[in-house]
């Protein structure tokens, strides 16, 4: 019995040995792990001295460290670090850009959806990046992005109300999560899309450049109300890429879900009162859209009228980091006005909610064991998540650079 005992605690031992070992990914993963740290945020309050207990791939059980003191699970101890969910994305082009997806999440995203490109079921979530997706973006005939981009897997053109409710079973059957529409012209000064660069990276040569005002067109309104009405039917929200007064005027009027962007240009105050009164999600990425004249008025208007901001940053665009990118973060809490725990909600908790997966982007007892650590507290310096020293996806280590 006494060397039967002395055997187990070796193996703790080691375990725990391993566990420590900068950039380890092995560990036995049938055994429970116990991470402590300085401080966890479980996705919607900050606790201090913490412990997450994973086991069988999902979080077993949150507590103070001192109430695991008996527990004989291989223990990570972080130290001075923050323990968090890892982040969702709600805003990429992954597949359809040939984005490494293990590059994304080893920066810290654990959960990407993506809204535009080739269509197909969820998966991943066990070691690997959870990725959603929509599909392609429904538009009108020669209707953004098919100008830029041509129609192969990106865009999904629809004529008439037929064709409209045909696209949105087709997608959902196909496996997607949400319905992208564009609402597109063209032409605003600093957008992505219209000029300057493209939507594309620039090698891409389905990419082409665009210095002139556009005069694409967009949906005819029946057309996006029947995808709207159908996409509801069918339980999934809608998302429009919009931004300008025109699209966003479509939107509102069709009950569109979602923003997809920060509007860039300027909109009229009754449209963005509009928006919050009917309760429109809006996905910043406002980093992507930073030399767009009308953004900055934009989100801070809506945050004063009470919108509802979830994270997106749009991965695959130029200068956009594949992961958690620090400075939509810092656009979020200084022109949204939220504090940094606000912040690295709409990242968390509040993205998973809206994904209609509830415990998806907390550290609560059922949730996925998707979560992320860095050293220091990044309440007082979020640029610090960009560069995390841990990531677990389903409760496999990704990375692993603390040391004892």
């Amino acid at each position: 019995m006494k060397s039967q005992s002395s055997f187990n605690r070796c193996l703790q031992l080691l375990s725990a040995l391993v566990l420590t070992l900068p950039g380890s990914i092995a560990f036995a993963q049938d055994q429970p792990l116990l991470i402590a740290a300085a401080r966890v945020f479980d996705g919607y309050t900050l606790r201090s001295d913490a412990a997450v207990l994973i086991s069988d791939g999902k979080v077993a059980r949150i507590d103070s460290r001192e109430a695991f003191n008996d527990s004989d699970a291989p223990r990570l101890e972080l130290g001075d670090a923050t323990l968090l969910p890892g982040f969702i994305e709600l805003h990429a082009h992954l597949s359809y850009q040939h984005v490494p997806a293990d590059t994304v999440l080893r920066h810290g995203i654990t959960t990407v959806r993506d809204v535009g490109g080739p269509l197909h079921q969820p998966y991943g979530g066990d070691g690997s990046l959870r990725l959603m997706t929509s599909g392609p973006i429904l538009t009108a005939p020669a209707g953004y992005p098919i100008p830029n981009l041509g129609e192969t897997d990106i865009a999904m053109p629809v004529a008439d109300e037929q064709q409209a409710r045909q696209a949105v079973r087709k997608l959902v059957a196909g496996g997607a999560v949400v319905i992208k529409v564009a609402l597109e012209p063209g032409g605003e000064a600093g957008a992505p899309w219209s000029g300057g660069h493209t939507h594309a990276h620039s090698q891409d040569p389905r990419s082409k450049a665009h210095d002139k005002p556009h005069s694409w067109p967009m949906l005819a309104p029946a057309v996006l109300a029947a995808i709207v009405d159908e996409a509801h039917l069918v339980g999934r929200r809608v998302a429009a890429h919009l931004a300008e007064p025109k699209g966003a005027q479509l939107a509102l009027d069709a009950g569109v879900d979602e923003w997809a962007h920060a509007p860039c240009d300027s909109l009229p105050d009754a449209q963005l009162q509009r928006a919050v009164a009917q309760q429109v999600r809006i996905v910043g990425t406002i980093d992507t859209l930073s030399k767009c004249p009308g953004v900055n008025s934009n989100v801070r208007r809506l945050a004063e009228l009470g919108a509802e901001f979830l994270y997106g940053a749009e991965i695959a665009h130029p200068d956009i980091p594949w992961g958690i990118d620090g400075q939509e973060l810092l656009y979020l809490q200084h022109l949204a006005g939220m504090t940094p725990l606000d912040v690295m909600r709409t990242a968390t908790s509040k993205a998973g909610q809206y994904l209609n997966t509830p415990l998806l982007g907390s550290l609560l007892p059922g949730a996925p064991a998707d979560l992320i650590a860095v050293k220091g507290d990044p309440t007082q310096k979020l640029k610090l998540l960009e560069y995390p020293d841990l990531v677990m996806s389903g409760g496999k280590l990704i990375i692993n650079y603390f040391e004892n």
